[in-house]
């Protein structure tokens, strides 16, 4: 037992000389620039210091190893190094590698994007005599001259809602607790809802189907593919009737087969309704909660401003980023990468998220938040990097507090508990999507607290517009 304790006591210490003299040990590193916001870093591993660290790891094998004939810790080291070379050789090549990139970063203040490219990896093995050296290119956040702000200039719009305003928003609402009634007497119309097997085919052969999809006749998409006449399409088709549309897929579309190609898409109806809007009568306002008509217009003109400040102060935002974007000097990677894609999906479909766009539906509509991110990544990546400068210049936060409450406010909009939304938000990366959106705003709110601001006149549709961003793709939800 003495024996044991006294052989961890050593491993230990061994350990503790082991990390200290990691800390003290400098790897040789060169850097190179490559391109924009790119590096290729050439690191040195000694000789003496692969030595050093191969003899670490066979006293630590030999302390643990139990070989026939002998007492732990006690056989032979050539017998140690004859059985467990290539293992250890394998380790330490790991551990250099590992230790020497890390500070091979940290030294050189290199904040990398993305993962490394190392050439040859292959080759990256232990030598019997002389160093080991290797080399990788990675893409780093990239050098910035911010622009002065004390000139920044923002119109404010200032949005007026009129009774109009507040007619459509009553019609919207008869439209959303609206009833489908089945229609057998006539073919489509305009605006009907269909039930349809949905066939896609290219060069004649079926590549995507879809059973009692649904369908309204204006223009959407069907399987992904934007059909912009699919109302005129369909109107007049029965029950029983088949109809062929000829459209085309984006070079974006979630389907390989189908991504850019000439497609005819078969819509064979088999039911069709139509929305009967709802009356907005006494038992219709009792059961909002509402006593008579000017309850519920007061309550939609206070929604609706309540809505139209949001937007007005992401239009200012906007302005912010744009002028950012405008005047800020830098240069991004040439490749960006598959996660750096995949962020601006994340960033966009958190945006509709706390825009109030539920859950499910940005969920479903995914792949068409993809498309177009990759032309769009360029500009999102910059205004990242320029938004995360400000943040850092000017000790911005997000608070555990605030992003609990941007958290509770989503899963009020979804029905979910506030602690399981949350995580599940930390499983799928979208919590920190989250918490960098919110300090990114809070950035811009700082720049615009000093702006000179102008008011400008706009109707609520204009300002809606305004505040949507260039990379942001509308959701349509049929009513």
């Amino acid at each position: 037992m003495a024996e044991n304790e006294a052989g961890v006591a050593e491993q230990e210490q061994g350990q503790e000389q082991a990390q200290a003299h990691a800390q003290e040990f400098e790897y040789p590193v060169k850097v190179e620039a490559v391109g924009p916001a790119a590096k290729k870093v050439t690191v040195e591993i000694p000789r003496d210091r692969i030595t050093a660290k191969l003899e670490e790891q066979f006293k630590d094998v030999r302390r643990q190893a139990a070989i026939p004939g002998f007492r732990v810790g006690h056989a032979p080291r050539k017998l140690i190094e004859k059985r467990f070379s290539e293992e250890v050789k394998d380790q330490v090549r790991g551990a250099l590698v590992q230790e020497s990139y890390k500070q091979a970063l940290e030294k050189n203040k290199l904040l990398v994007i993305g993962e490394p490219e190392f050439e040859n990896p292959d080759g990256i093995k232990l030598p019997e005599e002389g160093s080991l050296s290797y080399s990788f290119n990675v893409e780093v956040a990239p050098d910035i001259t911010l622009p002065d702000m004390t000139n920044v200039k923002v119109k404010k719009p200032k949005i007026t809602i009129s009774e109009q305003n507040i007619d459509q928003a009553m019609a919207n609402l008869r439209e959303q607790q609206g009833v489908l009634v089945p229609i057998e007497d006539r073919g489509v119309e305009a605006g009907d809802y269909i039930i349809a097997d949905v066939h896609v085919k290219v060069d004649g052969n079926v590549v995507a189907h879809q059973h009692d999809a649904q369908l309204v006749a204006r223009p959407g998409r069907v399987a992904d593919i934007q059909v912009d006449d699919l109302g005129a399409q369909l109107v007049g088709a029965k029950g029983g009737d088949t109809r062929s549309i000829n459209a085309k897929a984006a070079d974006t579309h979630p389907g390989v087969q189908i991504r850019g190609k000439d497609v005819i898409i078969e819509v064979a109806v088999k039911d069709i309704k139509k929305l009967e809007l709802a009356e907005i009568d006494q038992a219709f306002l009792e059961d909002l909660g509402f006593e008579d008509r000017h309850g519920l217009r007061v309550a939609l003109r206070e929604q609706m401003e309540e809505k139209i400040n949001e937007d007005i102060q992401q239009a200012m935002r906007e302005q912010v980023n744009r002028f950012l974007l405008d005047n800020t000097t830098l240069e991004v990677p040439a490749k960006l990468s598959v996660s750096q894609t995949q962020r601006v999906v994340e960033r966009r479909a958190m945006d509709l998220l706390r825009r109030g766009i539920p859950r499910q539906r940005v969920e479903a509509n995914i792949e068409r938040l993809r498309a177009g991110a990759q032309e769009e990544a360029i500009r999102e990546l910059k205004l990242f990097f320029i938004l995360q400068m400000i943040a850092k210049d000017s000790d911005v936060e997000v608070s555990e507090g605030e992003l609990n409450g941007a958290v509770a406010m989503l899963a009020a909009q979804g029905d979910h508990r506030p602690e399981k939304l949350k995580r599940e938000m930390e499983k799928d990366g979208s919590l920190s999507s989250l918490y960098v959106q919110m300090r990114e705003q809070k950035a811009v709110d700082i720049i615009l607290q000093k702006a000179q601001v102008e008011e400008v006149e706009m109707t609520p549709q204009e300002g809606q517009a305004a505040a949507a961003p260039a990379s942001e793709d509308n959701i349509h939800q049929p009513a």
